[in-house]
């Protein structure tokens, strides 16, 4: 993308920012941003207090290690672990709402037309679960585990399933986020 997604602009925030805010707007907290390449220039970049940040030195193993790197910073108070990837900048804020007023469940997981969207809450129990996976592992091996027993949002939230790995991804989110200001 020529810069770390996270820096990406949207609505004149970037993806980072837009998302802490949404979080933190339903009511989560703490706020934990996971930071791997291009930490030192995203966390500049976010010069907030009300943040924490974790660092994942093993970020080249792939996501499981950066989501390992964020549960070990939950408290352990925590009843339930909201998490999305910094990719997916555009959930609709009463989606983070519904998602973390949820009924109990392993796992809750928004979807828009059948596709399965971010951002996804899980309990504490499947935290620890995450935590127990060796590198080779992905958190679906988990969540899949837990399959029968997740609640599933059907939701008029395309914003859950963007997913922006590439400029053309990145060029449409604008595009359509532009048509609908």
């Amino acid at each position: 993308m020529g810069t770390p997604k996270a820096l990406l602009r949207l609505r004149g925030e970037t993806f980072l920012e837009c998302l802490v805010r949404k979080v933190q707007d339903a009511g989560c907290a703490p706020v934990i941003v996971v930071l791997g390449h291009g930490a030192a220039l995203i966390r500049s970049s976010i010069p907030r207090a009300d943040v924490q940040f974790a660092l994942n030195s093993d970020y080249s193993l792939g996501m499981l290690s950066s989501l390992q790197a964020g549960l070990k910073c939950v408290p352990e108070s925590a009843s339930h672990i909201l998490f999305t990837l910094v990719d997916h900048p555009n959930p609709a804020p009463g989606t983070l709402s519904v998602l973390v007023r949820a009924p109990e469940a392993p796992v809750v997981i928004p979807r828009h037309l059948g596709r399965k969207g971010h951002p996804v809450r899980i309990a504490r129990s499947i935290s620890k679960e995450l935590l127990a996976l060796p590198a080779d592992a992905t958190a679906k091996d988990v969540l899949n585990r837990h399959l029968d027993a997740t609640l599933f949002f059907d939701l008029d939230d395309p914003g859950i399933v963007d997913d922006i790995d590439d400029p053309a991804a990145y060029d449409d989110l604008l595009a359509r986020t532009e048509r609908l200001s």
